[in-house]
């Protein structure tokens, strides 16, 4: 075990950690050996943790030019677990870090975590050069980067719709806001399974607390043109909940919701219970992530297995009133992080990112999702086809090893056999979609800004927004009620976010 230099912290009253002196010099001035080894930790979803002779470890150490050792952590500890290595002696070379919480923050800009800014912008390691800049940005921490992100898709949100109503009622799938609320109508208005009663409806919205999250309203705010939780305005940043066209897309809500066009129970709806309306006939569309169309399609192949291609349609994100607009996920979950107290010396970081560039090759990224080619899985007209008689290591794959996937310059894993030929054509007509709303995708030009303030008290302020804007849109509060509520959000420390918010975007723009 290599000499290792723990870092300081204190536990604070929220049960946090906050670094209290740097784990080393600025410099990254030492003596330390050159690295014999990646230590890393990192979350595990499988039943069970790879072994310790696992042929993955072994392939992927050859790559990286390092013996590999990780610890593998069960991922519903995980946090607490990087809580009390951050406390120890015995710190990882690398760490999966899942989210920039307070305690990750606070570490990092106390110099806990090496900052990568520089490093991974020489061209040193084209493998760690993201192809979303955007995405980069939002997972740094006021202008630094201190981790690989784990990319994920950046599209995500859709329209799903009942394809046999819209046959049944000669629609087309919609391709602006005007379009999905005539289809809502027609859904609920024009008996579209035909059977002379009035039992239908058409968007089901579950039960969605927060503002900014992925939601059915949040997807409908975008296309309108708010923005992405903040925008930019005048040169200065404001949250999107104070623009006209936030305004407007409420409007537009709170009329689908009064027209009957949504499900009654929105507000209290079990969001576990989403697919079932749709599958049993009551609602005809969903405003979710694209993977929910080939779930119901599981689903449908289950309830009616010889029409099950005829009921499910995806279309991707629509045009708004005022311009064509995307909304994008935050596009990575977490990163790779570099403790300074593993990792002592510059020479030993570019060691360390030298491998992580060899586990970002498409070699290692097959490796690490799909597990041995001529073993649990073989190539068949260049996409993967699984050995199902080893599924319990290809769960394995990737319940573990994937977590250490970055995949920041692009996916090039092969991908995966489609069941159908129908399956396969929703496949790549996802892959189409996405491509197509990237080039309109609005990201939140606050999403790398750490604000203290809302660090404290983001969850209640969120709250004040999220509640008003159920209580607006169900006809409880009027638009002075609104206002009223937006004032309580700036004086209840929005002010204070704000004027955080933007010193930080005029210090790094």
């Amino acid at each position: 075990m290599r000499s290792r230099k723990r870092i300081p912290v204190a536990i604070l009253a929220v049960g946090s950690l906050a670094l209290t002196a740097t784990a080393c010099s600025d410099d990254g001035a030492g003596s330390a050996e050159p690295l014999e080894s990646l230590d890393i930790m990192a979350p595990f979803f499988s039943a069970v943790p790879p072994e310790e002779d696992d042929p993955i470890d072994a392939a992927l150490s050859e790559l990286a030019g390092l013996d590999i050792s990780v610890q593998w952590v069960p991922n519903t500890d995980y946090g607490a677990k990087t809580n009390t290595v951050l406390a120890g002696d015995d710190i990882p070379d690398v760490m999966v870090i899942q989210g920039k919480d307070q305690a990750f923050v606070q570490t990092a800009e106390a110099g806990g975590f090496w900052d990568l800014t520089e490093y991974l912008a020489s061209g040193d390691y084209p493998n760690l050069v993201t192809e979303n800049p955007e995405v980069q940005e939002a997972s740094s921490v006021n202008g630094k980067v201190y981790g690989v992100y784990r990319a994920r898709d950046v599209i995500r949100s859709s329209v799903i719709l009942r394809q046999d109503w819209l046959d049944n009622l000669g629609l087309e799938l919609p391709e602006t806001t005007d379009d999905l609320y005539e289809i809502a109508r027609a859904f609920t208005e024009d008996d579209p399974d035909g059977n002379g009663e009035d039992d239908t409806y058409g968007m089901i919205n579950p039960m969605w607390g927060g503002i900014g999250n992925g939601s059915p309203y949040d997807a409908i705010e975008v296309w309108h043109g708010s923005g992405n939780l903040w925008t930019e305005e005048g040169g200065a940043l404001v949250p999107a909940f104070t623009t006209p066209e936030w305004s407007q897309a409420l409007e537009y809500e709170r009329d689908l919701v009064s027209n009957g066009y949504v499900n009654a129970d929105y507000a209290t709806m079990d969001p576990a219970t989403w697919n079932e309306p749709f599958l049993n006939g009551e609602g005809g569309i969903i405003l979710d992530v694209q993977s929910r169309a080939a779930q119901l399609v599981g689903l449908f192949k289950e309830q009616d297995p010889d029409n099950f291609d005829k009921y499910v349609g995806l279309a991707g994100q629509l045009e708004g009133p005022n311009g064509t607009f995307a909304m994008p996920t935050a596009g990575y979950s977490g990163f790779l992080a570099v403790p300074r107290a593993g990792v002592q010396t510059e020479e030993q970081l570019k060691q360390v990112l030298t491998a992580l560039n060899e586990l970002n090759t498409t070699e290692a990224q097959n490796l690490m999702n799909h597990g041995i080619e001529g073993d649990n899985f073989t190539v068949e007209d260049g996409v993967a086809v699984f050995d199902t008689s080893k599924q319990d290591f290809t769960d394995q794959v990737t319940g573990a090893w994937a977590q250490l996937g970055m995949n920041v310059a692009g996916y090039n894993a092969y991908p995966l056999q489609q069941p159908t030929e129908y399956d396969q054509a929703l496949y790549q007509l996802r892959l189409d979609l996405q491509a197509e709303d990237l080039a309109n995708a609005v990201f939140n030009p606050a999403a790398g800004f750490v604000s203290p303030t809302y660090t404290t008290n983001g969850a209640q302020l969120d709250t004040i927004i999220a509640d008003a804007r159920i209580q607006y849109i169900a006809g409880q509060i009027d638009e002075a009620g609104l206002q009223a509520a937006i004032d309580n959000w700036h004086a209840s420390g929005g002010d204070e976010v704000t004027q955080e918010i933007n010193d930080l975007y005029a210090e790094l723009n």
